[in-house]
């Protein structure tokens, strides 16, 4: 079933929550937030491959390694961020996207919209961080 939705659309609290253009519109931002990452990634690797000019300079080469690792933990993280856009467009799938894994209840639209794949509503998450921290403070 094909969805459309004009370029301006954003989703409003007046409609129901996580209707069809609801899901769409949240397919649609994570599937581009997913290829921005993967070109940015293949950019990477090509940059990598094309870098390698053995420096003389000791300080050079540091330097060339510590921007290496930089870039390489940066491509990690990245690449569990996929596996979160993964995860959050199986939900979209599924029907449970949008909604709070602890509580059930809507995450919420706003949050939606700047963490697209938030899994937990903003008080259960302030919960989590709560109860992260005592455990972190013992």
């Amino acid at each position: 079933m094909e969805v459309e939705l004009a370029d301006d659309y954003r989703p409003s609290e007046k409609e129901k929550f996580m209707n069809d253009r609801q899901k769409e519109y949240f397919r649609r931002k994570l599937i581009g937030w997913k290829e921005d990452i993967l070109k940015e990634s293949r950019e990477t690797i090509q940059n990598l491959q094309e870098e390698t000019v053995a420096h003389a300079d000791l300080a050079d080469r540091a330097s060339t390694e510590a921007e290496r690792s930089l870039e390489l933990r940066t491509r990690d993280r990245q690449r569990k961020l996929i596996s979160k856009i993964d995860a959050a467009l199986r939900r979209i799938e599924d029907g449970t996207y949008g909604y709070c894994e602890e509580t059930g209840e809507p995450i919420g639209l706003r949050r939606l919209d700047a963490r697209p794949i938030a899994t937990l509503s903003i008080e259960a998450q302030e919960q989590h961080e709560r109860r992260e921290r005592v455990y972190r403070d013992d």
